[in-house]
């Protein structure tokens, strides 16, 4: 399953939701070059890598998907996807927009999720509450969040992030819906 959309519509609160509402579920644990913010957990949240790391892994082909995001790079590690799917799980992926193109590309039976912010005005005011950017690389992430809602619609599914809990209501309601499917059903007998 991959949940995409723009920086700040809430993706990675969603995924985690998902993750403790739902069994059988497995958070794809992303690399990224950008600076740990405060709250998050190496290892967790994201691997955090130097510039130098990335690019061997990206030399190695240690990635499913990878891209240049906001002036950093991000990748969603075969192990992550391999591993998962292995045990049986679903594996949610919380990633960019090229990210999502590349992962469904490779794996069309995937499920994309889009998550859209209320308005514009409320995504900034998130972005700006993280404090983690500067003003130019705020701006950045809105002119490609602005970009990114053009591709809301390449989607299976689309959860406005109005009110918390009925997001998460959506998103848990799908991916059970998505495991009763005929055709999942019969890929797995």
């Amino acid at each position: 399953m991959v949940i995409a959309g723009p920086s700040g519509a809430g993706k990675t609160t969603l995924a985690h939701a998902l993750l403790e509402k739902v069994k059988r579920c497995r958070f794809s644990v992303s690399d990224t070059s950008r600076p740990i913010r405060s709250g998050e957990t190496d290892g967790v949240d994201y691997r955090f890598l130097d510039e130098e790391t990335f690019r061997r892994r990206i030399d190695e082909k240690k990635y499913a998907e990878w891209a240049k995001v906001h002036g950093d790079y991000y990748g969603t590690p075969l192990s992550e996807i391999d591993g998962g799917l292995s045990e049986g799980r679903t594996i949610v992926l919380d990633i960019d927009v090229q990210g999502s193109a590349l992962i469904r590309a490779a794996y069309p039976e995937s499920l994309g999720v889009f998550v859209v912010p209320p308005s514009m005005a409320l995504l900034e005011e998130r972005l700006r509450a993280r404090g983690t950017e500067n003003e130019d690389r705020l701006k950045r992430r809105l002119e490609n969040a602005r970009a990114e809602l053009n591709h809301m619609f390449e989607y299976d599914y689309i959860i406005v992030n109005d009110r918390l809990e009925e997001a998460i209501g959506q998103l848990v309601a799908i991916v059970r819906a998505e495991r009763h499917r005929a055709s999942r059903l019969r890929r797995v007998e």
